[in-house]
């Protein structure tokens, strides 16, 4: 499923993607629009939402934190402006949140981790599930993780909020689906880039090792011995989203070339 695989239904498309600005979520948004969607995304870094603002016509973007219910009702505004609609809602906004053994973490670490990757996860669908029954089409993807399916030491925040947003999207496949709206979550492995190395830095420092040595095990927890690449998860994405995915939905989609333990 390269880059260059045409997907039916992506074409003329109005898609919102979280977290936008950098990283995963703007290889998402660019390979929306290189197929013919117009996208809208929103970031909290204002930067990043100026620099793919400035990407051409066909992406609009706005500063909004998903976190916050008031950031989200401008984000649907602004973005239903801009697209003239809405048919497909991809929550890809996350943050790895703090490492530590559960009795060491700060109760407002947690909170704000299940905020973020939970809650604005819920926010953004609680918007858009009228506008997608209404028409009775569309799709949600919401960003899960291989931490969805495996505990993970020292990570309880993330893989908290990874679990809850698999049932979260099983639930909004069964309240959406009879209205032909489908929802999906992705499950990422290690996805290679700056935020990667980042968890790992913080994982590597607090299990005392190097992040060479933190590297290889997370490899070889994997079928394929190799991270992912933020190009593959998009592939799924649109995947899943276009006419080839019409009948997939309520199902965690694992993208980590079959990741067996952390």
């Amino acid at each position: 499923m390269g880059s260059g695989m045409r997907l039916e239904g992506i074409s003329g498309a109005r898609v919102i993607v979280t977290a936008g600005g950098g990283g995963i979520g703007a290889v998402i948004a660019r390979r929306f629009a290189d197929a013919g969607a117009r996208v809208f995304i929103c970031d909290v870094d204002s930067a990043c939402v100026e620099a793919r603002a400035g990407e051409g016509p066909e992406i609009g973007a706005c500063v909004a934190d998903v976190s916050s219910p008031e950031d989200v009702d401008r984000l649907f505004e602004e973005a239903q402006a801009f697209l003239g609609g809405l048919d497909v809602l991809v929550n890809n906004a996350g943050i790895g949140g703090p490492v530590g053994c559960v009795e060491n973490l700060d109760v407002d670490e947690w909170r704000r981790t299940l905020d973020v990757n939970l809650t604005g996860a819920f926010l953004c669908a609680r918007r858009a599930a009228p506008v997608l029954k209404e028409q009775r089409s569309g799709a949600i993807v919401n960003m899960s993780s291989h931490y969805g399916f495996l505990g993970g030491a020292t990570r309880a925040p993330y893989v908290a909020s990874k679990w809850a947003i698999i049932g979260f999207t099983k639930t909004l496949a069964i309240e959406l689906g009879p209205f032909g709206v489908r929802a999906n979550a992705i499950c990422p492995g290690g996805v290679e880039g700056e935020r990667l190395e980042r968890v790992m830095r913080s994982e590597a420092e607090e299990k005392g090792i190097t992040c060479d040595e933190l590297r290889e095990q997370w490899v070889r927890g994997c079928s394929l011995r190799t991270f992912v690449t933020p190009d593959d998860v998009a592939s799924m994405i649109l995947f899943l989203c276009s006419d080839h995915g019409a009948r997939i939905s309520g199902q965690a989609v694992a993208v980590d070339g079959h990741t067996e333990f952390i």
